[in-house]
C-alpha cells in the first residue's frame, strides 16, 4: 500500500467472475471456510482471491490501527492489481459488513454477493449503551472470546469509522444477486440481521437460507458444502 503496509494475499488464475473472500474481525485466510473455497476454486479452474487485512494473519501493521474502510481500501486495491472483469464477493461475519462497502465500490463489476452469518453494523446492535460510551470516550472494549484465551479488543478508532459505514438504516445501493446464509443458533450475530439485510438491499434477487442447527462459524462439512453449492450457482 502507499504508506508501507504490506498485504498478504492468495491469487488463483482462472475463469470468472473472481471469487474474493473477506473473513471476519480478527480472522484471516487461513480458516477453514477461506481453505475450502479456495481449494475448490482451483479443483474447478476458476479465479480466486484471499487476503488478510492489515493487523492481521500475515499481513503488516497493528489491528488496533484497523478500519472498515482502511481494510476496505485495501480489499479494492488489490482487485484493481489482480482481478480482470466482474468479482463475486463472499464475506463472513464482519466480512459481510466489508462485503457490502467493497460490492458498491465495485459498481457493474459486482457479479453476486455471498454473505456467511453476515454483520453489518454490528457496532450498534451489538454493543450496549455503556461499552459505545466507552468507546466514544476513547477507551479500549475487551469481550470474552469463545474462540482464543485472549479477550476480543474494540478500539475507538474502528468503533468511529464504523459509525460512517452503517448500512442497515437506508437502501443498500446493490443490484447483483445475492444469497446469505444464517445458522440459527448462532450466539455472536441473530439470524434476524441477515433478515434485515435482505430487506435493505436494492437488489430484489435476494435469498435467506437458515440453517436451524447452524451455529455462528457455519464450517462443518454440511455447511461448507452448502457455501460451495451457492458459489457454484453463479457460475
Amino acid at each position: 500500500m502507499g504508506d508501507g503496509r504490506r498485504i498478504a494475499f492468495r491469487h488463483h488464475e482462472g475463469a470468472g467472475p473472481t471469487l474474493v473472500f473477506l473473513p471476519g474481525y480478527m480472522s484471516d485466510m487461513a480458516g477453514g471456510k477461506a481453505t475450502a473455497i479456495f481449494d475448490a476454486a482451483m479443483a474447478r479452474g476458476r479465479s480466486c482471491l484471499l487476503l488478510d487485512y492489515s493487523g492481521c494473519g500475515a499481513s503488516s501493521g497493528d489491528f488496533a490501527d484497523g478500519k472498515l474502510s482502511r481494510w476496505r481500501d485495501e480489499v479494492m486495491a488489490l482487485i484493481d492489481a489482480y482481478v480482470e472483469g466482474r468479482v463475486l464477493m463472499v464475506g463472513s461475519s464482519m466480512g459481510g459488513w466489508l462485503m457490502l462497502l467493497v460490492g458498491e465500490a465495485l459498481g457493474e463489476r459486482l457479479a453476486g454477493v455471498i454473505g456467511i452469518a453476515s454483520a453489518p453494523d454490528f457496532t450498534v446492535w451489538g454493543f450496549g449503551e455503556d461499552k459505545r460510551d466507552k468507546l466514544i470516550a476513547g477507551e479500549v472494549v475487551l469481550e470474552e472470546n469463545p474462540y482464543g484465551p485472549e479477550p476480543t479488543p474494540t478500539y475507538p478508532g474502528f468503533y468511529a469509522d464504523a459509525q460512517e459505514h452503517l448500512r442497515l438504516l437506508s437502501e443498500i445501493g446493490i443490484d447483483a444477486p445475492v444469497r446469505l446464509l444464517h445458522g440459527q443458533r448462532d450466539d455472536d450475530v441473530p439470524w434476524a440481521i441477515s433478515i434485515k439485510l435482505a430487506a435493505a438491499l436494492r437488489s430484489d434477487d435476494v435469498q435467506v437460507t437458515l440453517v436451524k442447527d447452524g451455529d455462528h462459524r457455519l464450517s462443518r462439512e454440511a455447511d461448507i458444502a452448502q457455501l460451495l453449492a451457492q458459489v457454484d450457482s453463479f457460475y
